[in-house]
């Protein structure tokens, strides 16, 4: 009985330490690859997606065509109905992160998030939030307290909806300092990047974005980042910009970006993409990519992801509830 059981229990090891390009070999794409996006071109998961695409087919790990598919509007939900189309088939791939909990638990979505069949998690994210350089506002405390004096004083750019992790990067911290919310002026965008060219224009005052898109603008010094959304001060380019805990405000938000499947998808697509995505976070462009975008190392393969994404969901919850964007 012994005997039998301790070579169970090696063949099963030994079958959970095969590497996934050995276990992916009984499915491989047989024609061409979509990678959907729920922003418009120049947003910051087009431009993730752009990058997976010239890796995919420039170390020929996916042997097909590769494209890139903006399906905009409904903060996700025109992209995830497109996705829909295509159950169980393992060439179409959403690229997207917390936000398909975000709108599922403000009863936006149109289907529930475990619909989706997860596949990876590539990376996370912290928000920064931006003024144009010669904005009156001068730092995120300044912020602050021009909104609790008046809360619709001043307007935010929000790509690509409310209540989505980059709105959440600066609610959270202005509720958290005692500004009402409710009362401020919010207007949403199609993607980060039209949203900073309306505040670089002097069409609205401030843009939460990914703190990675920052960096083009600051570089040419036509913004100032007044704050990040991580609990520490972020390294390198972002040293010198402090959190919103250290301007009085106690709010910590950050964003998981990863990849999802059609629901349906089979056992053999899951583990091709799977080994694929994670060859994909090895290579050298995705890494300069990181430390461009001052991106989080946390790879997670479908498993584990879904497990996170369960456990994440009741936080997102009761976060949103808080800030009275969605109900108990």
């Amino acid at each position: 009985m012994y005997r039998h059981s301790s070579v169970s229990i090696f063949v099963a090891l030994l079958l959970t330490a095969l590497p996934l390009a050995v276990r992916a070999q009984g499915w491989k794409p047989e024609q061409p690859v979509e990678i959907i996006v729920n922003c418009a071109p120049g947003c910051g998961p087009d431009r993730m997606a752009r990058l997976m695409q010239a890796v995919f087919q420039t170390h020929k790990f996916v042997e097909t065509a590769v494209s890139v598919q903006n399906r905009t509007g409904g903060g996700g939900a025109v992209a995830q109905t497109y996705l829909n189309q295509f159950a169980g088939n393992g060439h179409y791939l959403f690229h997207t992160g917390k936000s398909v909990l975000t709108t599922h638990a403000m009863g936006r979505s149109v289907a529930p998030y475990t619909e989706l069949t997860p596949v990876a998690n590539l990376f996370g994210e912290y928000i920064g939030v931006a003024v144009k350089a010669d904005s009156p506002i001068k730092s995120g405390r300044d912020l602050i307290e021009r909104l609790k004096k008046d809360p619709a004083a001043l307007s935010f750019g929000i790509a690509t909806s409310i209540g989505n992790t980059n709105h959440q990067g600066v609610a959270g911290a202005l509720k958290s300092a005692g500004v009402d919310i409710r009362k401020t002026r919010n207007v949403v965008f199609q993607s980060g990047a039209l949203a900073i060219t309306a505040m670089l224009g002097g069409h609205i005052d401030a843009v939460p974005v990914s703190v990675g898109s920052w960096v083009p603008h600051m570089k040419t010094g036509a913004v100032r980042v007044i704050a990040v959304s991580s609990a520490q001060r972020l390294p390198g380019f972002f040293a010198g910009i402090p959190t919103w805990r250290e301007q009085g405000a106690n709010s910590v938000v950050s964003n998981w970006r990863g990849v999802f499947g059609p629901k349906g998808m089979s056992a053999p697509q899951v583990a091709y993409w799977e080994s694929n995505f994670q060859r994909l976070t090895e290579t050298p462009e995705w890494k300069n990519e990181m430390v461009t975008l001052n991106g989080l190392a946390e790879f997670m393969g479908a498993a584990r992801l879904k497990k996170y994404m369960e456990e994440d969901y009741a936080d997102i919850k009761a976060f949103l509830v808080d800030l009275e964007l969605a109900k108990k």
